[in-house]
């Protein structure tokens, strides 16, 4: 049957970046919907996306049947319930519920801290608590930032295998924020080494000339996350970083269980 034998090679052609397609056209037109209001018709979507309308209509049947989208009496589609349980979820993750841990990173160490996550290729910053030390830093909430002149980055990466290392490196390219920033794919692969020896990542005047930062992930994070602190690199001395790490690396641990409790909650 024509029509089947189409719709298993389309579920199955991968893309260039090794995802599979039809998942990948899903989520796009989750995130269309999502643009025009939560509701829409087939032929707005394929207007928008460009797709035709019976691989649009055999995706769309299929988030129905998911609970992901659900069809209106006038026949157009609307974002279904099943959406609002990961909404929750991730919205405890990136932001309101890792905020008092922040405050805490903050009161502890002096200096400004941060959360982020790997979104793509890229490092995005989903939660900040300020230092009361008045100094202009380069993060801010919703900031989108390559993972390899980051501190973030290379603790979110230190345990992802060597080969998609180099390829997310390859995609992105690794230009120079700073004369200090790695732009070889073999020393960035060096200092991820050191991050798992270390058990901490440092981004050293990398992203920011006078600027150090001091990273960790968040262990059995439903999604991979990192938190750090950011300060000047006068302040944030050797000396400092003995002190800060564990306070880091406690604050994550409690911040884990905490996002683990709110979820076994949900």
């Amino acid at each position: 049957m024509p029509t089947s034998s189409a719709s298993t090679n389309d579920s199955a052609k991968s893309t260039s970046s090794g995802g599979v397609q039809s998942l990948e056209r899903a989520f796009d037109l989750l995130e269309r919907m999502a643009d025009a209001g939560g509701e829409v018709g087939l032929s707005e979507l394929s207007s928008a996306s460009g797709l035709p309308l019976p691989t649009i209509h055999r995706l769309m049947r299929t988030l129905v049947a998911c609970g992901y989208v659900r069809q209106q009496p006038n026949r157009r589609y609307a974002l279904g319930p099943r959406l609002i349980r990961l909404g929750e979820s991730a919205s405890r993750l990136l932001g309101p519920g890792a905020r008092p841990y922040l405050a805490r990173l903050v009161d502890e160490t002096g200096e400004t801290a941060n959360m982020a996550l790997l979104d793509g290729d890229e490092i995005v910053y989903v939660a900040q608590v300020p230092s009361k030390h008045s100094m202009r830093m380069f993060t801010e909430v919703g900031r989108r930032v390559l993972p390899h002149s980051t501190g973030v980055g290379k603790a979110l990466l230190a345990h992802t295998p060597e080969h998609e290392v180099r390829a997310l490196l390859a995609r992105t390219g690794m230009p120079a924020a700073t004369d200090k920033t790695i732009t070889t794919a073999d020393g960035f692969l060096a200092a991820l080494e050191e991050v798992r020896r270390l058990g901490y990542a440092m981004d050293d005047n990398e992203q920011e000339i006078g600027v150090r930062c001091l990273a960790v992930t968040i262990p059995d994070s439903p999604t991979a996350a990192a938190i750090s602190i950011s300060g000047p690199a006068g302040r944030v001395t050797e000396a400092a970083t003995e002190r800060i790490v564990p306070v880091l690396q406690q604050v994550a641990k409690e911040l884990s269980q905490a996002l683990a409790s709110s979820g076994a909650t949900a």
